[in-house]
């Protein structure tokens, strides 16, 4: 079973990447614009965590997003050097463009599956990765 989910993965991470890069962003972007736009200005470091990368490189993914105006990078209300990250106009554009590639993916692979098995693999998928990792998300 853990090589079909990682095959299903791998198959699905190289749709990712080949649709995401055809909008000009890698898919640690896509995690990192999709979260900001979900979250009021999350830390570098849960953004790390979401997109399954360290936080220097998160930092690094930052940085690259703000100097494309994607994000802009605002002083934090509790002072320090913290800094908040939002999604600017174009940012918001671009990862709702990546969105509609997304949707076009998963009708692909879920086009034969009808809507009670996809939400019992739903609720199966995240029963499987909270029992691997119980202290975060799915």
């Amino acid at each position: 079973m853990s090589y079909l989910v990682f095959r299903l993965e791998r198959r699905i991470r190289a749709c990712l990447d080949d649709a995401l890069a055809r909008h000009g962003v890698t898919t640690t972007e896509y995690m990192a614009l999709s979260e900001l736009r979900l979250r009021d200005a999350p830390s570098s470091a849960d953004l790390a965590r979401i997109a399954f990368v360290t936080p220097q490189a998160m930092n690094l993914v930052i940085r690259d997003l703000e100097q494309r105006g994607l994000i802009r990078r605002d002083p934090h209300p509790g002072g320090g050097r913290a800094l908040r990250a939002r999604l600017t106009p174009k940012g918001l554009s671009t990862v709702r463009r990546c969105d509609h590639s997304l949707d076009a993916i998963e009708a692909v692979m879920f086009a034969e599956i009808d809507h009670q098995a996809r939400t019992a693999l739903a609720e199966t998928l995240t029963l499987c990765a909270r029992a691997l990792r119980p202290d975060t998300r799915p």
